[in-house]
């Protein structure tokens, strides 16, 4: 590995060294109407909105370096499922599409739908938070090291908004950096940076190339901020695994499975189940 190689890992671990940071208490009751869990979908941190195919993780902004081959599309239809101590959640369909405009810019937008509870007590139904985001790629060569800026607007959800304080928009700016490290069938991918309402998140992981056809990888992230009006103090930590299949050039499915760690149930404590479906649509001179 090269000496660019050497400290771009190290950069790497200095990130997931900041997402396993000590964690700062939580304080104040639960949102949800009669239950100690808070859905994902209630909080304003930048929470599970879509689960990408190229990552165990089933958040929107953790993501490695690379881009798609200009003139090529890819649309993932997915479904996840949050489990809490006495709450669940049910996000579907969960729609994610990306172009690739030039060799260092693509586009994407990401749009959840929340399954409500109808209750009262449970998930606002309705639109999730969405992303629209662009990809810039600001180191892409053949040593084997990455590093992308993804700009994006956040669109708060129906259950985030109700955690805001009043007159704060629901539109947000958030500046993700992302940086990705290959060595033969493995890589090592990692993202940090802020929305604009002071939103923070951290988070790395690791992909490896089982076969040809099949490739799993497992990764780390955190989301936190300061207290809320409620006076909950944000803070989300969640360790993700999951497996993606590779049917043919221009489909794969994949499964993932997440659980937060150090975390509250007012900041959405639990499980997460989610699979998907990727189609790849590529010009006739496109690679896979």
């Amino acid at each position: 590995m090269t000496s660019t190689a050497r400290r771009m890992v190290g950069a790497t671990a200095c990130v997931v060294a900041l997402a396993f940071a000590p964690p700062v208490q939580a304080q104040g009751n639960s949102g949800g109407k009669g239950h100690k869990s808070s859905p994902p979908s209630s909080s304003a941190l930048p929470i599970p909105a879509a689960a990408s195919g190229s990552g165990a993780s089933p958040l929107s902004w953790l993501d490695d370096a690379s881009l798609l081959p200009p003139g090529s599309t890819s649309l993932t239809v997915s479904a996840a499922r949050w489990s809490g101590t006495d709450l669940a959640e049910t996000d579907f369909p969960v729609l994610n599409a990306a172009v690739g405009l030039t060799p260092r810019v693509q586009i994407g937008v990401s749009v959840p739908r929340v399954i409500g509870s109808g209750d009262g007590g449970g998930p606002t139904g309705g639109f999730g938070t969405s992303y629209l985001s662009g990809k810039i790629a600001l180191l892409s060569g053949s040593s084997g090291v990455k590093v992308a800026v993804s700009p994006m607007i956040e669109i708060l959800g129906e259950g985030a908004v109700q955690a805001l304080p009043a007159g704060e928009s629901r539109m947000q700016f958030g500046l993700p950096v992302s940086l990705e490290v290959s060595q033969g069938a493995a890589r090592v991918f990692a993202s940090t940076g802020f929305f604009s309402r002071g939103a923070w998140f951290a988070g790395g992981g690791v992909g490896v190339q089982a076969t040809p056809r099949v490739g799993i990888s497992t990764s780390f992230t955190r989301s936190w901020a300061s207290a809320d009006p409620s006076g909950v103090t944000r803070d989300r930590r969640e360790l993700s695994g999951g497996v993606a299949y590779s049917a043919t050039a221009r489909l794969a499915v994949y499964g993932s499975l997440g659980h937060t760690i150090a975390t509250t149930d007012e900041n959405g404590a639990g499980a997460t189940v989610a699979a998907g479906v990727t189609f790849l649509l590529a010009p006739a001179t496109g690679h896979r």
